[in-house]
């Protein structure tokens, strides 16, 4: 298996640069590198400048609209834009619904739904988590009752992320509870502009509004709002779940924020030399960038294995506990860095507008809202320790 980039790969990654050369704004860039609060304003301009270049849907096939990029293509396209800087694309509805629409839906939903998907015209969240119901979505309490042409909605839905930006929800509801817990789940998509769905906000410990619950009363969803089957959502969520995983991976957010900490680093003094120098600090440097190269790798062979027809399995797990850990760790040496100015932090200070001196290094004000941040991501997408049983199961037979 050779991991080399051919001379048609590299082609492409000098491409993909020059675009975002061009259009990638600098300060949206310098938002997301310094960990600057993005406003939904942001996320709609990067998600029309790259489908204005035909590049949005890379994942999806080209009748619906995709690329037809291999799957190193796509690799370059998100590694590239990480280190460049760009807000990643919001994924509930491009990453997520998009390809359980284009395997499972029916030929009105795949018409109706996936161009509003590339043109902005909905934006989605995710309704999975319930309270009591997070890694084990099995056990989904929302009910979804048939009544003639509609189904009755009645639940909550939790840690619902940009749910205060989004019209649209994709929902797994509970439409036969004496089935087995897997088996009387479906997948419903819901107007949030229904009556009798209410938003809240859920303020995390960085100060921000990010999450939300999402409460659901006598909600009527259309019965054509259904994907697939009724009683068969667990199928759909399952397939779902593999792109979250991987893509939560994030090699080139990783290797973006490794280079932001070198650089850090060097700046930053201890005892008059550069942090990069104190021998302690240098060596779990230097092991995390061991690990992301390792990573790196690891994804690589992933992409091998489906350009050649393969299906991403326990591997998707794999990335999602190891890209996690990698990306805690930088930030957790980025927050240390700092030193005794990454312990607090002003909330302000997440906001581009802030026009105030710093206190120790620019870096320290957003270091400890970031480190806080991705503490969710050992969580979301199926927590570390589920990942663990589902690569127990599949490789190891346990």
């Amino acid at each position: 298996m050779d991991l080399q980039f051919t001379p048609q790969e590299l082609a492409f990654r000098d491409e993909v640069r020059a675009f975002l050369k061009e259009k990638l704004p600098a300060d949206l860039a310098f938002k997301v590198r310094e960990g600057k609060h993005l406003s939904k304003q942001d996320l709609e301009h990067w998600h029309a400048t790259v489908n204005e270049r035909g590049w949005l849907a890379n994942h999806w096939p080209v009748e619906y609209g995709g690329t037809g990029w291999s799957p190193v293509e796509k690799y370059i396209f998100e590694n590239e834009c990480a280190l460049a800087g760009a807000p990643r694309l919001v994924a509930f509805g491009l990453s997520m619904l998009g390809p359980v629409l284009i395997k499972y839906g029916n030929e009105q939903q795949k018409r109706y739904w996936l161009p509003r998907i590339l043109n902005g015209q909905d934006f989605w969240c995710q309704g999975y988590s319930e309270p009591g119901s997070g890694s084990d979505l099995a056990s989904v309490k929302t009910t979804a009752v048939r009544d003639g042409d509609h189904y009755i909605v009645n639940g909550q839905k939790t840690w619902t992320t940009l749910g205060h930006y989004a019209n649209m929800i994709f929902c797994l509801v509970r439409t036969n509870k004496e089935a087995k817990a897997q088996s009387g789940i479906s997948f419903l998509l819901v107007d949030m502009n229904t009556p009798g769905i209410e938003v809240r906000p859920i303020i995390t410990l960085d100060g921000e509004h990010e999450v939300n619950e999402v409460f659901f009363t006598d909600v009527r969803v259309p019965v054509e709002n259904l994907v697939g089957e009724e009683n068969k959502g667990w199928t759909y969520a399952k397939y779902l779940l593999t792109y979250e995983r991987t893509n939560i991976a994030g090699v080139g957010f990783s290797a973006a924020g490794l280079d932001r900490l070198k650089h850090i680093a060097r700046r930053v003094k201890r005892n008059g030399k550069p942090l990069i120098e104190d021998p302690r600090f240098a060596a779990r440097v230097a092991k995390v960038e061991i690990d992301l190269e390792n990573m790196r790798t690891t994804n690589l062979r992933v992409i091998a294995a489906v350009a050649g027809g393969g299906v991403p399995g326990a591997e998707s797990s794999m990335l999602k506990i190891r890209g996690t850990q990698i990306r805690q760790e930088i930030l957790s040496l980025t927050r240390r860095a700092m030193g005794v100015y990454g312990s607090p932090f002003i909330a302000d200070a997440l906001s581009a507008e802030f026009d105030q001196d710093p206190v120790g290094p620019a870096e320290a004000a957003t270091a400890a809202a970031m480190y806080f941040n991705y503490r969710k991501l050992s969580i979301f997408g199926g927590s570390n320790e589920i990942q663990k049983n589902i690569i127990s199961k599949m490789i190891l037979g346990l």
